[in-house]
C-alpha cells in the first residue's frame, strides 16, 4: 500500500470512492434519492474545490495499491479553537475495509497533525447510527465529547457525535506506533 498526498488528478477517483462509500455506509441515514442520484456530482464538485484551491492547513492523503484507490483522508489544521484539527473525511473502499487501510490513513493524518500542531487535539464528527465507524475510532482511542444534530447533503437531520483525541501523539500511540 502506498500513501501519498492527493492532487488535482485524483479528483474523479476520490469523488467516485467517496460516493461509493456513502452509498454503502449511509443507506438508511441519507435519503435514497440523494444516494441514488446526485451524490457523485456533489462529491466531485466538493473535491474539485478542495484539490484545485486547497484551504490553508488542508491535508489530503490517498492510499493506493495496484488496483487503484483504496482510501483517502482529509484534515484541516486549526479548524476549531477548542478541539484543534478536524479530520473531515476518511473513507476506505468497501472491499478494502478491515484490511488496515483506515488505520494507516488515521496514522498518517496523526503524523501530519503532529508536525503541524503537536500540542493540539484531533477531532471528527461521526453519525451516531454508524456503529462500525464508532467502534473503529474507539479502538484508536477516541472518546465521545458531545452530541449534535447534523443536516447532511440530500436533506434530513440526524445525530452526530464529536470524537476526539487530546493530541496527535495519542492517536499515533493507539494506532500501533
Amino acid at each position: 500500500m502506498n500513501l501519498r498526498e492527493a492532487h488535482a488528478a485524483d479528483i474523479e477517483a476520490i469523488a467516485r470512492l467517496h460516493a461509493e462509500s456513502w452509498r454503502a455506509t449511509y443507506r438508511g441515514m441519507y435519503r435514497d434519492e440523494y444516494l441514488d442520484g446526485p451524490v457523485f456530482d456533489d462529491r466531485r464538485n466538493a473535491w474539485q474545490g478542495r484539490l484545485t484551491s486547497p484551504r490553508p492547513g488542508q491535508y489530503t492523503v490517498v492510499a493506493e495499491n495496484g488496483d487503484g484507490l483504496a482510501g483517502f483522508a482529509c484534515a484541516f489544521a486549526d479548524h476549531d479553537a477548542k478541539w484543534g484539527t478536524l479530520l473531515d473525511n476518511i473513507h476506505v473502499a468497501p472491499e478494502r475495509k478491515r484490511a488496515g487501510v483506515g488505520t494507516m490513513l488515521m496514522r498518517d493524518v496523526a503524523f501530519w497533525a503532529e508536525r503541524e500542531r503537536p500540542a493540539v487535539g484531533i477531532y471528527l464528527w461521526v453519525i451516531e447510527a454508524n456503529a462500525p465507524a464508532r467502534r473503529f475510532y474507539e479502538r484508536l482511542g477516541a472518546r465521545n465529547a458531545e452530541r449534535a444534530t447534523f443536516d447532511p447533503p440530500g436533506r434530513g437531520t440526524f445525530a452526530s457525535l464529536r470524537y476526539v483525541w487530546p493530541n496527535p501523539a495519542a492517536l499515533i500511540a493507539a494506532s500501533g506506533w
